[in-house]
């Protein structure tokens, strides 16, 4: 049995809340995928702030994010990830036995990068710095390392490890890539330098799912045949978007959990297209394209976070923050000179008002390797 066969057949055993999310129920349920998550020997991620685990921070290496509190919970110190400890995708590399992911820009050789890299990159887009510059938003903090980008890093660190054809296709057989999440920048900036939602943002959805297929294409023709896509969090139940929008909202706007119904209907609307791009992409039978529903696990804590090990009273607020209701003032409050933190993070599903917590993180990668729910991952268009 060749290798490649070995990894498609354990592929619906691994990464479990690969769930598209409507339709989904218990007895749907694909199995318990973490059974067989062996089979592959490194892992590539490309995405913005909830996989960046140190890129930005070589770029920014005085930004409050890369000083206590960021990392207190598990490696205590700051890492440059945006979170109190670990990541979605670090979790994922625990269950692969792989060691955490070198950030690329923090990498010195090619053997750096024999067991994976992690290109994201915090605040990046799909989308390209210049189209953003073209729209004439503040370019501040729009780095310009997009997903395109990203790619041409992944294409160096490729042909630095593997030469021949044929030593090219083992390698990217044998490699799980994670994309994303990405898209969630191309509307945060625009949504917090005060744009139009109807004439504006709502309209980048076709032009960012275009550009997460070309990603995917790309990876496809180099030879890649497992590739995760994770779709967008619930933004409405976001303490800095609660933040922002209070003044603007009315009791009608919010559902029964206090979460804004709109912005949530929004992170529906792209990732209803993101999947429905997933089920038409082509390829060849031998590759398989997973969805990871980000969105309805983050409602799920959201909704029931007794059940899950989450105070009720805090779903919606900020750990670390600069007071006001959802403890998210401003963007940037955790780390600041005014910033509060809270005494246990691991009971709060929001780090900063815009990141979850480690326990929040973990919960989410928990559910992609062990459910409870799932379904068939997106299968090559007939």
């Amino acid at each position: 049995m060749t290798t490649t066969t070995t990894t498609r057949m354990m592929l619906p055993l691994f990464l479990l809340l690969i769930l598209f999310a409507h339709s989904v129920t218990a007895g749907e349920s694909a199995g318990h995928l973490a059974a067989g998550c062996g089979g592959f020997t490194r892992m590539f991620s490309l995405g913005d702030s909830i996989t960046d685990a140190g890129n930005l921070a070589v770029i920014s290496p005085n930004s409050t994010f890369n000083r206590l509190p960021y990392g207190e919970t598990f490696f205590g110190r700051p890492t440059g990830r945006f979170c109190d400890g670990r990541l979605i995708v670090d979790f994922l590399a625990e269950e692969l036995g792989l060691p955490f992911l070198t950030p690329f820009l923090r990498g010195k050789t090619a053997e750096d990068f024999r067991q994976g890299a992690n290109f994201a990159v915090a605040g990046a887009t799909a989308l390209s710095q210049d189209f953003f510059k073209e729209m004439g938003l503040d370019l501040t903090l729009i780095p310009p390392f997009s997903l395109d980008v990203q790619l041409e890093w992944f294409k160096g660190v490729l042909h630095s490890l593997a030469s021949t054809d044929e030593e090219i296709k083992k390698f990217m057989s044998t490699s799980l890539f994670l994309l994303g999440e990405i898209g969630g920048n191309d509307y945060n900036h625009p949504f917090f330098q005060n744009r139009s939602f109807t004439a504006e943002i709502k309209l980048l959805v076709p032009k960012v799912i275009a550009k997460i297929e070309n990603a995917i294409k790309v990876l496809i023709d180099l030879g890649a045949k497992t590739i995760v896509v994770p779709g967008n969090f619930p933004i409405g139940c976001v303490p800095r978007y609660l933040t922002i929008f209070q003044s603007t909202s009315s009791p009608k706007d919010y559902d029964a959990f206090g979460c804004i119904k709109w912005l949530n209907d929004f992170s529906v609307y792209h990732n209803r297209a993101l999947k429905s791009m997933l089920h038409k992409i082509p390829r060849d039978p031998t590759v398989t394209i997973l969805y990871a529903d980000y969105y309805n696990t983050a409602l799920e804590i959201t909704r029931h976070p007794i059940k899950h090990g989450f105070k009720k009273e805090t779903v919606l607020v900020a750990c670390c923050g600069d007071g006001g209701p959802y403890n998210s003032n401003s963007l940037f409050g955790c780390g600041g000179p005014s910033s509060n933190l809270c005494s246990d993070p691991s009971k709060h599903v929001s780090w900063d008002g815009l990141h979850l917590t480690e326990a929040a993180y973990k919960f989410v990668a928990h559910h992609m390797l062990h459910g409870p729910f799932a379904d068939q991952p997106s299968r090559a268009p007939k």
